[in-house]
């Protein structure tokens, strides 16, 4: 069975509506399996030792393009990434979301700060572990990283890896108006020239379809909003461990309303509005399966910083299934308004209302 027959085996069960959007996206990622199976069955030891024998030249097989797939919020790319991801017939592959990928390579680097040439040795171990890597969430807005990323990517596509990525942006767009952008552009060449681009953008959200939603999103501020968002904390007549106001994340102490039995309850200002990392938001996804954050307060270009972490802690969160409980100064729709991060929040808040589903929320705790 190839992963278009399986994967529409599933729509079938599923009860999707037809998407010819979708169908293009799912007919590339399905060459793209055929000739992964197909190179990577010529490029075994066996093959390889068979042919030096009979001949001089031993051909090498090209490698596969990879498939860079984009479109607006909830379109249904990482759903047919991850099902392309997890039929996949190999050991070495990765599937990672971006900005915990360059959480990673930064980690790496600070250990590798004394050698020479530290991408290299982050590529080749890169290449050591995947022949293929799945980034979702491809978006590059920080400085350090699009600089690592020229660097990193020639070092990674000459080593063979194949690139699968979702972005809600073109490679012409990534990291459009940053410092120093003209050093970024190989990076867009070598995506373009390494990948099938492929856009997903047919109008539909599937992520707003008529889900069961649960009322974990309490607004405006009020006394009414904090009782709510009390509700899901256990009864604090029920001591089954020691409860703290204070947290160690990444060797840092952070100062926090509460924690107990795997809950985590603190405020807007305490994780978003005081100097935070991606790494931070990692940790803290790892540690609870559940947060209550309170009074989130309306974001706009003011507050743009704190506007990213917070957009931070919502992938981080996504990513290992964590329940995230809101009090809020106003409805989602208007949390955040007049600012340059316009299109970065509305996938966050896609991903909020998808959170919200009892489908998301019946869905295990990842550690």
């Amino acid at each position: 069975m190839t992963f278009k027959e399986k994967f529409q085996k599933d729509l079938m069960k599923l009860e999707f509506q037809k998407d010819i959007a979708q169908q293009k996206a799912i007919n590339a990622l399905n060459d793209l399996y055929l000739e992964i199976v197909k190179y990577w069955s010529t490029s075994s030891s066996f093959f390889i030792q068979l042919r030096k024998f009979f001949t001089r030249k031993t051909a090498k097989p090209q490698i596969p393009k990879g498939v860079y797939l984009w479109g607006g919020v909830g379109r249904g790319k990482t759903y047919l990434m991850d099902s392309f991801y997890e039929f996949l017939p190999i050991q070495k592959k990765i599937r990672i979301h971006f900005h915990r990928f360059m959480s990673r390579v930064h980690n790496e680097l600070n250990q590798l700060k004394n050698l020479s040439d530290p991408l290299e040795i982050v590529a080749k171990k890169l290449q050591e572990e995947s022949t293929i890597i799945c980034f979702d969430e491809f978006f590059v807005s920080d400085i350090a990283d699009a600089m690592i990323l020229a660097t990193l990517f020639q070092s990674l596509f000459r080593r063979g890896i194949i690139l699968v990525a979702t972005s809600n942006m073109p490679p012409c767009n990534l990291y459009r108006n940053g410092l120093n952008r003209i050093r970024f552009l190989p990076v867009i060449d070598l995506i373009k020239k390494n990948c099938i681009v492929m856009r997903i953008d047919n109008g539909v959200d599937y992520r707003l379809r008529e889900l069961e939603q649960a009322q974990i999103y309490y607004y405006p501020l009020n006394a009414v909003a904090d009782e709510k968002l009390l509700a899901h904390y256990p009864n604090k007549s029920e001591k089954t461990k020691e409860r703290k106001n204070r947290i160690k994340i990444n060797y840092r102490n952070i100062t926090v309303i509460d924690t107990l039995d795997g809950i985590l309850h603190a405020t807007f200002e305490q994780l978003c509005q005081t100097p935070r990392n991606q790494n931070d938001y990692v940790e803290i996804s790892r540690n609870y399966h559940t947060v209550l954050l309170a009074n989130v307060k309306k974001m706009n270009c003011v507050s743009d910083d704190a506007t990213r972490r917070f957009i931070s802690l919502v992938d981080e969160f996504y990513e290992r299934n964590v329940k995230l409980v809101i009090s809020a100064e106003v409805k989602l729709e208007s949390l955040y308004t007049q600012g340059k991060l316009e299109f970065e929040f509305r996938r966050c808040q896609s991903r909020l209302i998808e959170m919200q589903s009892c489908v998301y929320l019946s869905k295990k705790h990842l550690t």
